[in-house]
């Protein structure tokens, strides 16, 4: 079986001598990580865009993290050109375009396709093949999330791989405390170490830990020691008691609440084919407070990490997680909000394993570059101010993508036009850096979806997914003229 590559787009040469239009990207590459970075306007979400609807046409499963409300337009996009399935989605100024208007701009998305070889088979094989999931924790425009599933729901792990559900574990109790405002170090917390072994015990013998059976236990412990320490001598009864008391008030949060209901927080199960069809999850924190977001998302990444590990090794890209603008998530030191650790314990292990990342942001003063260094793709859209473009060209002078004039690098970096970008590939130093312009998206692009608009998108793109009456298409249909990123100097 031939080996999948990404359709980026079109591409020439730093100098305008060469190009051709569709850059191929061997899926492997990405195993190393990307980075996408780019200002307000530069075409960075559509390129990310891009990035998830190649590795989801490539069988590939998606795991996207949308802090802005962006990504959920990947719901949008319809098997075939009929108007009927697009009018109510294609609006100018929120008004909808006349039949005439919307005939042309059928017509111009079809051309556009039809430049990187995509066609109806493709849009119809992408529908067919491919199941796309929402989810949305404490709200119900799209699916609900158990952010606490670790710990209150019991997960087949502990039973198969005890370390990685431990680790899960670990976060979720992470999470309570940091709402109760205590310490939740895993390491120097005693808070952490009590409710951590009582949730371990019943977990391990197969019950469940839910906050209200933990407070039982905290009100009448059902070991004697932790550790070699006596009980009362490692947390005296009072301080169990104002746990518990904590516990309480955070259980009968009605905001708290819409954090317990909803699927399990179960990566395997996200990632698995359903029914042969490719899965794409987008997990949307849009909705969330800055607060509310790095804490979600710092239990999401843990067990996601927790997934890749328990994987085996590989060379192959087995699986994309997605993070677009990670603005605030991965900063340099010594800022460390909770989504940090495993962000950077992904960059460094996940590629052993099959699984690349991929971050995007508007903001490169804000990232943790030593994390970054060894990302293997650079996609870099323009930067206005020179602190900016600084920043990156000091972060690529560093990593193992570094070569070639740095200083020409940042004099074309400042001059790109929107939705162009240099693209630097540490896998094939010897062709240098490429201009990349990303072709047309499957989906449209209509900025953040409100809750109830992000309803109807599911309910309309859940039956066309299974929709099964057009010609069929391999993934790679039409790509395999045209060059790979490997031979950038082709014609």
């Amino acid at each position: 079986m031939k080996a999948p590559h990404l359709n980026l787009g079109a591409y020439r040469s730093m100098r305008g001598l060469a190009g051709g239009p569709s850059l191929l990207l061997p899926a492997k590459h990405l195993v190393t990580h990307g980075v996408v970075v780019g200002m307000t306007g530069s075409g960075k979400t559509g390129l990310v865009t891009v990035v998830a609807e190649e590795a989801l046409r490539a069988r590939i499963p998606v795991i996207a993290i949308d802090v802005k409300g962006d990504l959920p337009n990947l719901l949008l996009s319809f098997p075939d050109f009929e108007p009927d399935a697009w009018a109510r989605w294609l609006r100018r100024d929120d008004t909808p375009l006349s039949d005439e208007a919307l005939r042309a701009e059928l017509d111009k998305r079809r051309t556009a396709l039809q430049a990187a070889s995509i066609e109806e088979r493709e849009l119809h094989s992408f529908h067919r093949s491919t199941e796309l999931r929402v989810i949305t924790p404490g709200s119900t425009a799209g699916e609900q999330l158990h952010v606490l599933s670790p710990l209150e729901r019991r997960s087949p792990r502990w039973d198969s791989d005890p370390e990685s559900a431990r680790d899960a574990l670990s976060a979720a109790v992470s999470l309570v405390l940091r709402l109760l405002g205590r310490d939740p170090d895993p390491a120097r917390s005693k808070e952490h170490v009590l409710l951590s072994v009582l949730a371990e015990r019943r977990l391990v013998a197969g019950g469940h830990a839910d906050i209200g059976v933990l407070m039982e236990d905290l009100s009448n412990p059902p070991i004697t020691t932790i550790g070699a320490l006596p009980i009362d001598a490692f947390f005296k009864k009072s301080e169990r008691l104002s746990l518990a008391a904590a516990l309480n008030s955070l259980l009968a949060s009605p905001t708290f609440s819409s954090w317990r209901e909803g699927a399990s927080l179960d990566v395997s199960e996200w990632v698995k084919p359903k029914d042969g069809r490719t899965p794409g999850v987008i997990l949307s924190v849009a909705h969330l407070d800055d607060e509310e977001r790095a804490l979600v998302l710092g239990v999401v990444l843990e067990e996601i990490l927790s997934w890749v590990r328990g994987l085996p090794g590989s060379g192959q890209l087995k699986a994309l997680v997605i993070f677009d603008e990670v603005y605030g998530f991965l900063p340099p030191h010594p800022a460390n909000p909770p989504t940090k650790r495993p962000m950077v314990a992904l960059m460094k292990q996940a590629r052993a394993f099959g699984v690349g990342v991929v971050v995007a942001t508007q903001n490169p003063m804000d990232l943790d570059y030593r994390a970054l260094s060894n990302a293997g793709l650079w996609c870099i859209g323009r930067l206005q101010t020179d602190a900016d473009r600084a920043r990156v060209v000091d972060g690529l002078a560093s990593s193992s993508t570094a070569g070639g004039d740095l200083k020409e690098l940042n004099q074309t970096i400042g001059r790109l036009a929107p939705r162009w970008f240099v693209v630097r590939n540490a896998h094939v130093p010897e062709a240098g850096n490429v201009l990349l312009n990303p072709r047309h998206t499957m989906s449209i692009l209509r900025g953040p979806l409100t809750r109830g608009e992000l309803k109807e998108a599911r309910e309309t793109r859940a039956p066309h997914s299974q929709r099964d009456t057009g010609p069929s298409s391999g993934v790679q249909s039409k790509h395999g003229t045209s060059p790979e990123l490997r031979d950038p100097g082709g014609g």
